[in-house]
């Protein structure tokens, strides 16, 4: 194994200066790109999509949970596999307490094109709560090109899409595949994605902060079990 360079602890110190440079430069340009991101045109989603879930079946627009905006995540579990993948798991492990979403009025779901009794042990199994979803027999895995044809034949792969609601209309506002799924799962990291994003003053374009009427930013965040409805 190769192993990192033993040195003093000054020249530790210099070296790590010397990177932190670098970590900020990144941190403003990841921010940068937050903000262009957010000022994103969105597209309406006029398909009245179908899904089945623990309380039977669901419009996209009931995914929202009569909140503002919604994050979907396409697990990968195909009508004919036997369980969901293993790194679509591997992300739902990661996610946080759904409560820090909801505090900045936005839901989160999983989506799969396994019939929803097949999901139900999987998801028991996983020991996950958070709200999981059915869409066999829709055509929104392909829609949102999660579902791909290729040589005639059906792959899966993942993804993840934010939307937006206005009283009954739905929009789609960005979607993410693959690699671009790398260092998601965090309640910023997901937030970051949405239209809203994490709704502090800092953030541009401004105005978004206080949308709900409720404090922004740090001043928001509570203990999971402490958020009001």
């Amino acid at each position: 194994m190769s192993l990192p360079e033993i040195v003093s602890r000054g020249e530790w110190r210099a070296a790590r200066a010397e990177l932190l440079l670098k970590e900020k430069a990144a941190t403003r340009a990841r921010d940068a790109l937050n903000a262009e991101r957010r000022g994103l045109p969105m597209v309406e989603v006029d398909e009245e999509y179908v899904f089945e879930g623990g309380d039977g079946k669901a419009t996209l627009l009931d995914l929202f949970e009569d909140r503002r905006q919604l994050v979907v995540y396409h697990f990968m579990f195909a009508p004919e596999w036997d369980a969901g993948c293993r790194s679509c798991s591997g992300f739902l492990d990661q996610v946080g307490h759904l409560a820090h979403l909801h505090a900045r009025d936005t839901s989160f779901a999983a989506v799969s094109r396994a019939p929803y009794p097949k999901i139900l042990p999987f998801k028991a199994r996983m020991g996950w709560t958070l709200p999981w979803y059915s869409s066999y027999g829709s055509g929104f895995n392909r829609d949102f090109e999660v579902t791909l044809e290729r040589e005639g034949e059906l792959v899966e792969r993942p993804g993840l899409s934010c939307f937006l609601r206005d009283r009954e209309r739905v929009f789609h506002t960005y979607t993410t595949y693959e690699r671009g799924l790398d260092g998601l799962g965090s309640t910023t990291s997901l937030l970051d994605l949405t239209a809203l994003g994490r709704q502090e003053e800092w953030e541009e374009p401004k105005g978004r902060a206080s949308a709900f009427g409720a404090p922004a930013g740090s001043e928001r965040v509570r203990y999971h079990d402490e958020y009001e409805d």
